[in-house]
């Protein structure tokens, strides 16, 4: 069974930073890109970073682009992604995703399976 556990999420003042994991299960997750999709209060779902397989070729949206870091530990089966200059409007739950086709990144329907969600808010 697949399984996508997220963590690491909280409360943070705007300019802070946190770290989000992501332990999977029940797949072969060094086979699989992986992404993180965040849905702010009373908005859809946006995908927010890929990563590929490997962990070699990295994409993220515009409005994360230079504050976020997305890395795997292949060994450890653990997605993660580092958010500095966090700012309020970066507020949402946070999941990450495994996508349907291994090599998929950066679309939304594309991913299969989902965590339960890290929640991370930003404010003073």
């Amino acid at each position: 069974e697949v399984q996508l556990v997220e963590s690491g999420g909280g409360l943070v003042q705007p300019g802070g930073s946190l770290r989000l994991s992501c332990a999977a299960s029940g797949f072969t997750f060094n086979n699989y890109a992986m992404s993180w999709v965040r849905q702010a209060p009373g908005k859809g779902l946006e995908w927010v970073s890929s990563i590929n397989s490997g962990g070699s070729s990295t994409i993220y949206a515009d409005s994360v682009k230079g504050r976020f870091t997305i890395s795997r530990d292949n060994a450890k089966n653990t997605l993660y992604l580092r958010m500095n200059s966090l700012k309020p409007e970066d507020t949402a739950v946070y999941y990450c995703a495994r996508p349907r086709n291994p090599r998929a990144m950066g679309a939304l329907n594309e991913n299969d399976y989902w965590g339960q969600g890290t929640q991370v808010t930003v404010s003073s």
